[in-house]
């Protein structure tokens, strides 16, 4: 994949960020998508946004700094990932990181990083593009990207373009209800199959269930015959919804990431075995290829595409 602008040279790069509840991982990469160099940082969510926008500014540009020096070029565009849903002057949907939801990011990313092109994404949509341009999702119309970890969520992809929504929030199955006895959903900040599903709530399950502190890695390979019930149930829950959506979109591919595809040999069968069943024509199911810093991939991908395509809306990189 090589630039098309004809102001950017060879030696010229893009800068990605990925904003997480517990770290930040900035990166340089050339056009290929290689990383050049990168950095990590403590999110530090508890002392509210302010800090980590400065701290990211202060990092990114020495990042920049030190890339020019061993390469050359310049910076010529910034791709920044992001909990929530992304609005030019807000971020709604992202309760973990205090006053984020005030947040103009790619404002915020511009003016700091005195860099005009700047296109800000979901994560897990950033992560889903990742896939298209390298990973398991290449070739596949449509697709669909699970991304399963803290939360939960998807990302639909559609002739190569993930699919945003009328408001930015296209995939958020986290929202999905459980049952038509379930009174509270969005409206109440309620997340009902994320709560049931995400990993933080498998973790807390199984804590319950033994009296002592629990991951969800660590409930998935626990022997503890109640805990595999709950892994089991929870498993079986999220595959039931994840094969309604496989009915509603017909995908060719599902492509399965997050930090639970640690267990991902568990994880796949049990979607496998209920898609096969209810789906008419059941997609292909991978596992995604950038299980780790996926969405920091999605915000290089962000940034190289926002250079290719002048069309991009740059505040939301859709």
């Amino acid at each position: 994949m090589n630039y098309t602008s004809q102001n950017v040279t060879t030696q010229d790069f893009v800068l990605a960020i990925d904003f997480g509840g517990t770290k930040i991982a900035i990166a340089t990469a050339d056009s290929e998508g290689q990383i050049l160099e990168q950095a990590r940082l403590e999110t530090r969510a508890v002392l509210g946004a302010q800090q980590i926008l400065e701290r990211t500014l202060m990092s990114a540009q020495a990042l920049i700094a030190q890339t020019m020096m061993v390469r050359g070029g310049q910076c010529v565009s910034v791709g920044v990932a992001t909990p929530g849903v992304v609005r030019e002057k807000e971020i709604l949907l992202s309760p973990n990181i205090p006053g984020w939801e005030q947040v103009a990011l790619c404002e915020t990313m511009r003016t700091g990083l005195k860099i005009p092109v700047v296109a800000v994404e979901n994560d897990v949509k950033a992560a889903a593009l990742a896939e298209v341009y390298w990973g398991a999702l290449q070739g596949a119309n449509p697709a669909l990207f699970l991304s399963l970890g803290t939360g939960v969520a998807a990302a639909i992809v559609i002739d190569g373009r993930v699919l945003s929504g009328a408001h930015g929030a296209a995939g958020e199955i986290g929202y999905n209800l459980r049952s038509v006895s379930d009174h509270d959903g969005a409206a109440q900040g309620r997340a009902p199959l994320e709560e049931f599903v995400g990993g933080r709530f498998i973790g807390e399950g199984a804590s319950d269930l033994l009296g002592e502190p629990l991951s969800a890695a660590e409930a998935f390979a626990h022997p503890d015959a109640r805990v595999q019930d709950l892994v089991e149930e929870t498993l079986a829950e999220l595959a039931f919804h994840i094969a309604n959506v496989s009915i509603l979109l017909d995908p060719a591919r599902i492509a399965v990431g997050g930090g639970l595809m640690n267990s991902g040999a568990l994880i796949l069968g049990a979607l496998a075995s209920r898609l096969a069943l209810a789906v008419p024509f059941p997609p292909e199911l991978v596992p995604a290829k950038f299980l780790d810093d996926a969405s920091l991939y999605g915000a290089i991908a962000l940034a190289l595409r926002v250079v290719q395509h002048t069309d991009v809306r740059v505040h939301t990189g859709s």
